[in-house]
């Protein structure tokens, strides 16, 4: 069961059954910096369709914002993000 699209500027990765076996979100959480969920996931998924938003950072920065947008194998799984990092704030 799949997701074609996900409405919003949310990553669907947050609230999927795989987020901790996925390929995809581990690349997604290695362009954030942030520690990984699993460090081999073993989980390649059909279709992900990644979101790569190019923003302005105060300074004159630059950030790069990456999100799973969409992606055959999404499994719906509400919370599953959270509950694999009790207390963590919800990644941006």
């Amino acid at each position: 069961m799949g997701v074609r699209e996900r409405a919003g500027g949310m990553c669907i990765c947050v609230d999927c059954h795989w987020v901790d076996r996925c390929q995809a979100y581990h690349a997604v959480e290695r362009q954030h910096g942030v520690p990984h969920l699993c460090d081999s996931p073993d989980l390649r998924p059909l279709s992900p369709r990644i979101h790569v938003q190019v923003r302005d950072l105060p300074g004159g920065q630059v950030g790069v914002e990456w999100d799973v947008r969409a992606c055959d194998d999404f499994r719906a799984d509400p919370g599953r993000w959270a509950r694999l990092r009790p207390g963590a704030p919800l990644p941006p």
